[in-house]
């Protein structure tokens, strides 16, 4: 399900056949003053143009990637909202999300201008101690997306905890 109708999501399992359908595709969008779409990080694969004000980016499985919307109206901003998504592997259950086919693991999701604003301090925050937003924690996202749903401060990412990731990570099977 694609597009601005879509405002729920919804549980999917990703297909496990089509080599095509392995990737993640998010379409972009930008119509000046009225609607962009665009991806604050993530590790594109490829990009295909579809014409002048849209583009679709394609992600690996498990790679993750921060998509971010907004729209506005003659009266002013009617959306803000961003999504960091775990690209899924085929045959992986999923969530649905405008402009993102087949769907992903929803890692965060917050919307209104002050909260996605808060979350790209928090992204540059990250990346000012060296650390790839992509490589980020998927468990330090969802903290995220807890704490500010709540209205509390998210802790910060700190290097010891990153370190710490990427052993587990390691020992994974």
């Amino acid at each position: 399900m694609t597009g601005a109708t879509a405002s729920r999501s919804y549980v999917g399992i990703a297909p496990r056949n089509r080599s095509a359908d392995a990737f993640t595709q998010v379409e972009l969008t930008h119509i000046e003053k009225r609607l962009e779409n665009w991806i604050r990080f993530g590790r594109k694969v490829r990009e295909q143009v579809l014409d002048r004000s849209r583009r679709v980016f394609f992600y690996r499985p498990r790679s993750v990637f921060a998509f971010v919307r907004w729209a506005s109206n003659d009266f002013g901003t009617i959306t803000s909202r961003i999504d960091i998504v775990r690209a899924v592997v085929p045959g992986e259950p999923f969530q649905t999300l405008p402009f993102v086919r087949p769907g992903g693991e929803i890692l965060l999701r917050i919307e209104g201008w002050p909260k996605v604003e808060r979350i790209l301090q928090h992204i540059d925050a990250v990346e000012a101690i060296g650390i790839d937003a992509t490589d980020v924690s998927p468990d330090h996202w969802r903290h995220v997306h807890n704490r500010l749903t709540v209205g509390h401060q998210p802790r910060a990412y700190t290097v010891d905890q990153h370190q710490a990731f990427l052993l587990r990570r390691r020992a994974e099977p």
